[in-house]
């Protein structure tokens, strides 16, 4: 596999039963995201988005079909396993950013580092620091969600997901609760990131002008994955 290739999807597909009935969410789906890539995934409501994104970090299981991430089989791992792998590669931001209401900003993007285990207190504080001044939020180390913005909760859940260095992080909806502006300044703020860290983003969302800035732009229609040119 090319080293680039940072995850990689092969033949994917995902179906249900139903009253007997096989319902197929995702169809052979191949797709390849490469080191420091900005990809779009896009789709109607219930196309089956959020799946693949869950498929593609090990949240959920292929029907058929292989998964790959840093160049290894990962979608038939043990839950264990998979779940090594994803803490070591993978980064995850959601719309709802989940932070927890009480802790402090430094103390959410913090709690990766512990289950990692990567490095002691002292180490994971600097590094907590290091990102989170990273994303502007510099002032803001010993507030908790419920005192800050919108925009700023958020960006600690994007600290929080860089802060163990991965390979790739994984955002569904990341700008779906915000207005328009802090919706291009956090899409911005990955832009640098991706260019400064070589980090890959794979971006699920309804937005087709944030869609347009990606490098690569994918449309879920029907349970097939067609490449937008």
């Amino acid at each position: 596999m090319n080293n680039d290739v940072v995850l990689s999807c092969k033949n994917v597909s995902k179906k249900y039963t139903e009253f007997k009935s096989d319902i197929a969410i995702l169809k052979s789906i191949n797709l390849d995201i490469l080191k420091g890539e900005k990809v779009a995934i896009l789709g109607l409501s219930g196309s089956g988005k959020t799946t693949l994104l869950n498929i593609i970090g090990g949240l959920d299981r292929c029907s058929d079909g292989e998964v790959f991430l840093a160049g290894e089989r990962f979608d038939n791992q043990s839950v264990n396993k998979r779940a090594m792998m994803r803490n070591k590669h993978l980064g995850f931001i959601y719309q709802l950013h989940h932070l927890l209401p009480e802790f402090t900003a430094i103390e959410n993007v913090m709690i990766p580092l512990a289950i990692t285990k990567k490095c002691g207190k002292i180490e994971s504080v600097k590094k907590a620091k290091e990102i989170l001044a990273r994303v502007g939020l510099d002032e803001r180390f010993d507030h908790k969600p419920s005192e800050l913005s919108g925009g700023e909760r958020q960006r600690v859940a994007i600290a929080r997901a860089l802060v163990t260095n991965p390979s790739c992080i994984l955002a569904d909806e990341p700008t779906g609760n915000l207005d328009s502006e802090r919706s291009d300044s956090i899409f911005e703020l990955m832009c640098e990131l991706s260019q400064d860290f070589q980090t890959s983003f794979v971006i699920v969302t309804h937005d087709e002008e944030l869609a347009t800035k990606m490098d690569k732009i994918y449309r879920l229609v029907k349970g097939n994955l067609i490449q937008e040119l």
